[in-house]
């Protein structure tokens, strides 16, 4: 989904509240003047996405789902695709980064600007536009980023920043160390170019940011605001975002719409209320009956289904959001697997562990105990006796029945399942 002029509101209630609500805001630069920014005028805010990988992930969300938010109550987006820092890498506290060549920081940057395009409007009032701050990092040379940014920054103030001094134990680089600058200097540029009053990012920015805001002061111009979003984690400990097979992608080829949309419906009970205030654009109240639903009919996972219906139809579009559902709801016998297509067929399978076999099929007994879904081809029997076998939703009862290639789905997969909610994928290959 796409937002359009008429999405924008032409009166608003207090931004601000509902970005407090739903607990957006950790952090800000006087509380009175962001209120007055949001709430009373028309913004022009900013916001950096570094290409260091060659996809957006969903720990980007809560900034891409912001900015779709702040334009919706009628301010004007500036998303920076970072083509200068994301040479660079904000510094992590484990270790330095590894330096992308510039040609794949370039191709990452294409990208990422594409995946950012279905979240905001580029026409309109208050148009969002997409800037690279390679435009005027580029063409600076070192003496002018020495004299012109470099003065402006005191060292003993950015060796006071947490990443930095976690690093000088083990060693950091200048080129790391020098990263804050050239954020800070993003600021300056985006208000002198674009009358940029405002910058947001996750709360781990707060000192690049909040060395922006002086910096743009320090130039004799603003004033400016800014604030931090809270870091998105999990009730259990483990890293928002990530699965067993590791980071959720928005790129479709990086992590399947099937897979997307299992990520928010797997979400636990102790997170999902969370998640649906700071990604879902639903009403205050729509959200307070979805957490009341999930209190008192946990089971149901009403809230997590319609957190992920409504993410990933705003990251993969309707239809495969459509697909996504027809597939959760058919590999355990509540629809029809002739209606999914073949890539969401197989990207259902993966998820649930998908046999590659070659040859010819064996037994339903034999594919039983090959998928893992039995230990072994005397368990499979016992489980056909007793009615819990099923190939493609039709259950078997026969311990000697067969299946050959008229029963593949789209000519290559068998769907296999072990009572209601055990499944398991067959692909065969010639």
């Amino acid at each position: 989904m796409t937002v359009t002029d008429s999405n924008l509101p032409h009166g608003r209630a207090s931004l601000t509240d509902d970005l407090r609500w739903r607990g957006l805001i950790q952090d800000s630069t006087g509380p009175d003047e962001l209120r007055a920014l949001l709430d009373d005028g028309v913004a022009t805010f900013y916001v950096g996405f570094d290409p260091t990988a060659p996809s957006l992930h969903v720990g980007h969300l809560m900034q891409v789902a912001t900015a779709r938010r702040l334009q919706l109550a009628g301010h004007r987006p500036l998303l920076l695709v970072g083509g200068a820092t994301g040479q660079i890498g904000d510094p992590k506290e484990s270790a330095e980064r590894t330096l992308n060549p510039p040609e794949v920081v370039a191709g990452w940057v294409q990208r990422i600007r594409d995946q950012l395009a279905p979240f905001v409007s580029y026409t309109g009032v208050n148009a969002a536009q997409l800037v690279n701050n390679l435009e005027w990092t580029g063409e600076m040379s070192v003496v002018e980023f020495l004299r012109d940014v470099g003065k402006h920054f005191p060292v003993n103030k950015m060796l006071a920043r947490e990443v930095v001094r976690a690093r000088l134990e083990t060693g950091i680089s200048f080129t790391e160390f020098s990263y804050q600058l050239l954020q800070a200097n993003d600021f300056f540029e985006l208000h002198r170019r674009h009358g940029c009053q405002l910058q947001y990012g996750g709360s781990d920015q707060w000192g690049n940011i909040t060395a922006g805001v002086d910096y743009v002061r320090r130039r004799g111009a603003g004033p400016v605001q800014a604030f931090t979003t809270p870091l998105v984690t999990r009730s259990d400990g483990t890293k928002f975002g990530k699965t067993e097979g590791g980071a959720v992608w928005l790129d479709p080829e990086m992590t399947s719409p099937y897979a997307f949309y299992q990520f928010w419906v797997n979400a636990d009970d102790r997170d999902v209320t969370r998640y649906l205030r700071y990604f879902s654009f639903r009403s205050r109240e729509e959200l307070e009956a979805l957490e009341k639903e999930t209190a008192d009919r946990p089971a149901a996972r009403g809230a997590q289904r319609a957190l992920a219906e409504e993410l990933t139809t705003l990251v993969h579009g309707a239809e495969e959001t459509r697909q996504a559902v027809a597939a959760s709801q058919a590999l355990f016998g509540r629809g029809s697997l002739d209606d999914l297509a073949p890539e969401t067929l197989r990207a259902a399978l993966t998820e649930a562990g998908l046999v590659v076999l070659t040859g010819e099929l064996s037994d339903v007994a034999g594919l039983l105990r090959d998928s893992g879904l039995v230990g072994g081809l005397k368990e499979a029997r016992r489980v056909i006796t007793e009615g819990g076998a099923y190939v493609n939703n039709t259950r078997v009862t026969d311990v000697d029945a067969t299946v050959d290639r008229a029963d593949l789905l789209h000519g290559r997969y068998l769907v296999l399942r072990r009572g209601k909610r055990s499944f398991a994928g067959v692909e065969l290959r010639p």
